[in-house]
């Protein structure tokens, strides 16, 4: 169950190659012009860098910084090397998010956990559909809606302004009235 989520919450739960990021992509542009300040939340299964090598940053974090924080006058990064024997909890990272600063918090994966998610369905890709068994699945986007059987709410995948719509409606103002009341 997540706790640490002080602002509405929502995930985009899908198998490999569904177009997780191409989507996320579309949404947060659409959701900034609408005055929403969102965080993001990427799970990744691998080992990842966020700086180049050869960059002073990269450099000093693999000579052993524990942590390195690099900042300019437009923007800011904190990467911590934190060797763990499992991946972390959603919960966990949201700690890490300056949420006062948030409307919403947007995530890609973490789709094993319990929190508000859509699941994305795209036709021609196998995989069983993950709503039947997770009742933390709120709607169902796909870019083929009329082929779907399922009571959730179900969004067209090629239309993102439709989601948009379904997430400031149903996770953002709910969120909001939940926080108010």
């Amino acid at each position: 169950m997540i706790q640490n989520a002080h602002v509405p919450i929502v995930g985009f739960a899908a198998y490999s190659g569904t177009g997780k990021t191409t989507l996320l992509k579309k949404l947060l542009p659409l959701l900034k012009a609408r005055g929403v300040r969102v965080g993001m939340v990427k799970h990744a299964h691998h080992t990842f860098d966020v700086d180049q090598p050869g960059k002073d940053s990269y450099e000093l974090r693999k000579a052993g910084a524990a942590q390195m924080l690099i900042a300019s006058r437009t923007r800011w990064a904190l990467m911590v090397e934190r060797p763990r024997e499992k991946d972390p909890q959603l919960d966990e990272v949201l700690l890490e998010l300056d949420q006062a600063a948030l409307d919403l918090i947007l995530v890609e994966g973490f789709k094993q956990e319990r929190f508000p998610k859509i699941e994305l369905r795209r036709s021609g890709l196998r995989g069983k559909p993950f709503y039947p068994d997770d009742d933390s699945i709120v709607a169902v986007a796909s870019d083929d809606p009329t082929s779907l059987d399922t009571e959730l709410p179900v969004l067209d995948l090629n239309r993102p302004v439709e989601i948009v719509d379904f997430i400031i409606d149903k996770i953002l103002n709910s969120g909001r009235q939940a926080a108010s009341g």
